[in-house]
């Protein structure tokens, strides 16, 4: 692995003096697909703050506009960080680079594709091809589920460096049992990860690696209800990403 593609996934030296500046990015960091909407008691119990400072936190995010407060004193997210989000995907070279090759493996399939990227212990829908836009994805650009979940965070956990995958497949096994950690031992060598009814429920999914090329570690995905796949489409599919994932890699090496 290059020196790049491994800062990627450690996890950053700590800035020094900047305490209450990480807990204001924490507070806003916590909102995502699955808790869109918090009291400042939750806030202040997600990011280890006293209420009381957690409320100040708040103040200044509402000062901002990137906070507002809902019904029985909820806080939610603005659309004044769209803007932010819409940046972030422009900047991501790994993104533009992928998305023909995304596209062409969505009209194979005639289902959504989905790139994954690891952020911390988070596996992060990067980009999003639509098959069908009359159609809802199963996920939608910017979802996230924790690192080792579906077969996006499952595929994402294999890729790490041991010393960073054991840490959460420990963790991870301890709950659900040994065969957790052989489930994640069979991705590594495989080179894909599959899911059924995890993420959601209903839904099977498949996972492969695009080589690191020295960027963060991601994934290709494809995830479709359950009912409407066959054996013989879900081995199509594992093998259309495969082959989607070393034209991106391709695409990525050959980019100045």
């Amino acid at each position: 692995m290059s020196s790049a593609a491994h800062s990627a996934t450690s996890q950053p030296r700590r800035t020094a003096g900047a305490s209450s500046s990480r807990k204001v990015l924490q507070l806003l960091l916590s909102f995502t697909e699955g808790r869109a909407e918090s009291s400042v008691a939750e806030l202040a119990t997600l990011i280890g703050t006293p209420v009381a400072t957690t409320y100040r936190y708040v103040a200044l995010l509402k000062e901002l506009q990137l906070l507002e407060e809902g019904r029985a004193g909820r806080y939610r997210v603005t659309s004044q960080v769209m803007p932010l989000a819409r940046a972030a995907q422009q900047a991501n070279d790994l993104t533009r680079l992928a998305r023909p090759a995304m596209e062409e493996a969505a009209r194979k399939l005639h289902e959504s594709i989905m790139l994954f990227q690891q952020f911390g212990d988070t596996a992060v829908c990067a980009e999003l091809v639509e098959n069908d836009p009359g159609v809802r994805p199963v996920f939608t650009a910017g979802h996230s589920m924790a690192l080792g979940r579906g077969a996006s965070g499952k595929m994402l956990l294999a890729i790490l460096p041991e010393y960073e995958r054991e840490r959460i497949v420990s963790s991870i096994a301890l709950r659900q049992g040994p065969a957790y950690r052989d489930e994640i031992q069979r991705a590594a060598l495989n080179r894909y990860a599959l899911s059924a009814d995890e993420a959601p429920d209903g839904v099977w999914a498949c996972s492969v690696p695009v080589p690191y090329s020295g960027h963060r570690p991601s994934v290709l995905t494809m995830a479709a209800p359950s009912a409407r796949l066959t054996d013989e489409a879900k081995r199509i599919a594992v093998t259309t990403l495969q082959v989607t994932a070393a034209r991106v890699h391709s695409a990525v090496s050959s980019y100045p």
